[in-house]
């Protein structure tokens, strides 16, 4: 059974205001890397930029994040090279923020360059962390069981986010 926790209006929305929150955030900079974790946090990512565009000049580069979330110790890999993100403000972003696993592994990559500034954002953060990681910015706060688990969904005109 599918239980939808935000429907389509809802994550447009919360996309909206996170884009206003690294706005505001951001707002002394030229220019903002948004790192995208592979799959939903980068189509996620890909939606707030949209979001930014409208409503800053920033200059937004977009960044795909691909982390084995199996075994997020293998090597990191983003799309765009150290050199391009370095010295700039970048936001690491996912749709669920689950055990934080996914999440710290991302902040301890982008750790190793020099940054400006340094932020994370999610769609869905599950308040269940085996790691001390946090989203400065989020669509939705959630308490679940560990049993719960959360899906995104980010199929053309069908976008929603359930917990089953």
């Amino acid at each position: 059974m599918k239980n939808i926790i935000l429907t389509k209006e809802e994550i447009q929305h919360k996309t909206k205001r996170i884009a206003f929150q690294i706005y505001e955030t951001f707002a002394d900079e030229n220019e903002v890397v948004l790192a995208g974790i592979a799959n939903s946090g980068f189509t996620f990512a890909n939606k707030i930029k949209k979001e930014l565009e409208q409503i800053s000049d920033l200059k937004v580069t977009l960044c795909e994040v691909e982390i084995n979330k199996n075994n997020p110790q293998d090597e990191i890999r983003t799309s765009i090279p150290k050199e391009e993100y370095q010295n700039k403000g970048l936001v690491l972003i996912d749709d669920v923020l689950n055990s934080g696993t996914t999440l710290i592994y991302g902040v301890k990559h982008f750790l190793d360059v020099p940054l400006k500034k340094f932020k994370t954002a999610v769609l869905v953060d599950r308040n269940h962390k085996k790691y001390p990681v946090k989203a400065d910015f989020k669509g939705l706060s959630l308490s679940t069981s560990l049993q719960e688990h959360i899906q995104v969904v980010f199929e053309g005109e069908d976008q929603y986010a359930y917990l089953s």
